[in-house]
């Protein structure tokens, strides 16, 4: 009985390398114009951009971001009354402003975080935090399924997530662990040091590397992730961030002061001026060319291709691959829950 020769399996097709032109044109044709045009085109529209801002009070926060944008968008926070109690659960309040700068509009958002980490029991804390996050990528996604969606549907993902660290020069507190392990999964977390001034210039760069260190040790991934870098370029660029910024030492004010016949902003001691914007007093310049300057649009591509899609893909996989609201038998599917976390010690 002669044996059964399988067929042989159909290969792939493989697509036809584009035939190479000479590059030489004739004559003009006008491609260069599309980066003018795509810049006209944001001009007329505008930009949102969504900041979160988490730690302890008193870390000069609002006043920090305050100072990024070189206005008043976060409010600071009023100091405890005696007839006032303290809240005894992370509040979220979200701030919207929009600011425009040569002719450009942004919508900026800034998320506050009042009581995270104020409490005794500080014990899974960050969940309505976590909760926040994914409200707003279902809400996104809400508008993205539906058969007559808006031309453009409003953004209120969290682009950028600033947790500030105490300056104690020691370590970090279990808690700044617990959290940057659990939500740097979810959105684009950047460490900063508050209150640089705290510490002198060796124990600024100690704690720097103590930080990195411990942030390495327990698998933390913080922005801009190794994995992400795109070419050698932003490589280059990324770990020389990596590795030499992160997390950024920081001095916020809003207060100006007269230097040298300037006026800066700066924090006034009986020693002298502190600079905000000088980088040999605190590193606040490099965290606002990071964030604005260089950063800001991967900022929104990392959240709307990794962690936008990286949640998308498990709701519609949890509901059968229906639409969210529609479950296999119409029921109604609630979101995503917050990732449930260990107690901090």
């Amino acid at each position: 009985m002669s044996e059964l020769v399988p067929e042989p399996r159909p290969k792939p097709a493989v697509p036809m390398k584009p035939v190479s032109i000479n590059s030489n044109l004739l004559g003009y044709i006008g491609i260069d114009t599309i980066i003018e045009q795509m810049r006209k085109k944001t001009m007329k529209t505008g930009f949102d951009f969504n900041i979160m801002v988490v730690g302890q009070s008193g870390l000069g926060k609002s006043t920090l971001v305050n100072t990024l944008f070189k206005s008043q968008v976060s409010r600071k926070a009023s100091s405890w009354n005696r007839e006032e109690k303290i809240p005894k659960t992370v509040e979220i309040k979200a701030i919207g402003h929009v600011i425009e700068e040569g002719g450009v509009k942004m919508k900026l958002t800034v998320i506050d975080t009042p009581g995270f980490g104020d409490q005794i029991n500080n014990e899974n804390c960050w969940e309505p935090i976590e909760k926040y996050i994914n409200e707003q990528y279902e809400k996104f996604l809400k508008e993205e399924v539906n058969i007559a969606r808006k031309k453009r549907i409003p953004d209120t993902r969290v682009h950028c997530c600033l947790y500030f660290i105490s300056p104690t020069g020691h370590s970090l507190r279990p808690l700044d662990l617990e959290f940057m392990k659990h939500l740097s999964k979810v959105v684009n977390i950047i460490p900063v040091i508050a209150k640089a001034d705290t510490m002198t210039l060796e124990e600024k760069s100690e704690f720097k590397q103590r930080v990195r260190k411990e942030l390495e040790v327990n698998g933390i991934e913080f922005y801009p992730q190794k994995e992400f870098d795109e070419d050698l370029e932003d490589k280059t660029e990324n770990d020389k961030i990596r590795q030499e910024s992160m997390p950024f030492a920081v001095v916020g004010s809003d207060k100006e002061y007269q230097v040298n016949g300037k006026r800066v902003l700066g924090r006034k001691t009986p020693w002298g001026i502190i600079e905000v914007e000088n980088l040999n007093h605190c590193e606040f310049a490099l965290l606002r060319d990071f964030v604005i300057r260089t950063h800001l649009q991967d900022l929104k591509e990392v959240t709307h291709n990794i962690h936008y899609e990286t949640y998308r893909a498990k709701r519609l996989n949890d509901n059968g691959g229906l639409p969210p609201g529609e479950g296999l038998l119409g029921s109604v599917l609630p979101p995503v829950p917050a990732t449930p976390c260990p107690s901090a010690e």
